[in-house]
């Protein structure tokens, strides 16, 4: 019933940009705290940057500065956008939503990014 869906990940340059999208179904985004987290091989999953409903955000100390998140409370979509992306970025990336019924995850898209 749930559905998230990530896009946007890519292999990108040092130094560069992406941003990436989940879209949602059977929720909705924007009355539910929302976040991105990233797993790399070998390593544990961390959050990257969440938002609530009343639009506070929180962010991971190494993405300070560099990383964004926002909604789309129209298209029921949630952005995380990445610059300045380093290698240590690389990661697939995950958004979640935690609602009254419960956390839901997406299936995650790849960020790789080169020397």
């Amino acid at each position: 019933q749930v559905q998230l869906v990530e896009s946007g990940g890519s292999l990108v340059q040092s130094g560069g940009s992406l941003r990436l999208g989940c879209a949602a179904s059977g929720i909705i985004l924007s009355i539910n705290a929302v976040g991105w987290y990233r797993q790399a091989p070998g390593k544990q999953r961390e959050l990257v940057a969440g938002i609530t409903p009343g639009g506070s955000t929180n962010y991971g100390d190494s993405v300070k500065g560099r990383f964004t998140i926002s909604t789309d409370n129209a298209k029921n979509t949630v952005y995380l956008q990445m610059n300045s992306l380093k290698p240590e970025d690389t990661a697939v990336y995950y958004c979640n939503t935690l609602g009254a019924q419960g956390a839901y995850w997406g299936r995650g898209t790849q960020v790789t990014v080169s020397s």
